[in-house]
């Protein structure tokens, strides 16, 4: 086993029969990947803390602290939540399976394990894993003000800078007692992208747009400090523009049309291409797609 693998491909087996770990244990050895094993609840969670796995392979029975509860637990703790967990059950009953999916699993395999088929599905979670990674690595180096929520408002995982936001405007009780009842509200009316509404944060004026939703159900969400400048006024600073031209720019590296900027400034499509083309001369481009990427980058900046 060389050390690509064993970073790679790290997973974390809680069973309480050594019949089932010892089975499981050669099995994903012999198909390229490292195990750590765990006997009960409190057990895993102290391994998944101090080497965080890629994937956990969890019984859903056991004693003290089934499966279910460890789950949640892990889906808890800010720094294991995105880990995949794959319930091994041989429950096969509709309650038994939803109640996997709702406490954060991502698949179940029932027992006696199919080691083929547990094999591809892994296979197949390890690589989505490393896809969200990429992509949550890669907006944490650009220094966004992004997170992603449930649709019950329970953050799943956001940026550094959202994080600084959130603990300036808390007072001790704001993030854990409101926040996600906020949300959870708000989410419920199933906004739209470029919808928002104002936190009732104590100490900062906070305000979350909608940038869209995935297939998983969750809601990609961009952190605003309102008592900074708004993004239009940095713009606006930044680049040899007008006011309203910095607003139609705006709109335009959000992914809006003409038509769609035109309703939202109560203005024609015409009149928004006709600022559009004096904006594209003043900043030296020729399309929508290199002025977009001139915004996103003086945002970033500011």
């Amino acid at each position: 086993m060389n050390a690509k693998s064993s970073r790679e491909n790290l997973i974390l087996v809680v069973d309480d029969s050594p019949e089932t770990l010892g089975m499981l244990n050669d099995t994903l050895e012999q198909a390229g990947m490292t195990t750590l094993v765990a006997l009960e609840g409190v057990q895993a969670l102290n391994i998944a803390r101090r080497i965080i796995p890629d994937v956990i392979l969890l019984d859903a029975l056991m004693p003290v602290m089934d499966g279910f509860e460890l789950c949640r637990q892990l889906k808890a703790d800010p720094e294991l939540r995105a880990i995949p967990v794959i319930f091994m059950t041989g429950l096969s009953d509709t309650e038994s399976v939803v109640k996997a999916f709702e406490v954060g699993g991502v698949d179940y395999v029932t027992k006696p394990v199919n080691t083929a088929e547990l094999i591809a599905r892994m296979r197949v979670h390890l690589a989505n894993a490393r896809l969200t990674l990429s992509a949550r690595s890669a907006l944490d180096t650009a220094g966004q003000f992004m997170f992603s929520v449930t649709r019950d408002g329970q953050v799943v995982w956001s940026t550094p800078q959202v994080n600084q936001l959130f603990d300036a405007a808390d007072d001790g009780h704001w993030l854990s007692d409101n926040l996600h009842a906020e949300l959870k509200i708000w989410l419920a009316r199933a906004p739209a992208p470029g919808m928002g509404i104002d936190l009732t944060a104590p100490h900062r004026a906070l305000r979350v747009v909608v940038l869209g939703t995935g297939d998983d159900g969750e809601f990609l969400l961009r952190l605003q400090d309102r008592e900074g400048p708004n993004e239009a006024e940095q713009l606006r600073a930044k680049l040899p523009i007008t006011a309203r031209e910095s607003e139609v720019l705006l709109w335009l590296a959000r992914g809006k049309t003409n038509r769609e900027i035109g309703e939202i400034l109560g203005t024609s499509p015409r009149t928004v291409n006709k600022h559009l083309e004096q904006v594209f001369r003043k900043l030296g481009v020729e399309n929508r797609t290199s002025a977009a990427a001139i915004v996103l980058k003086h945002l970033e900046q500011s």
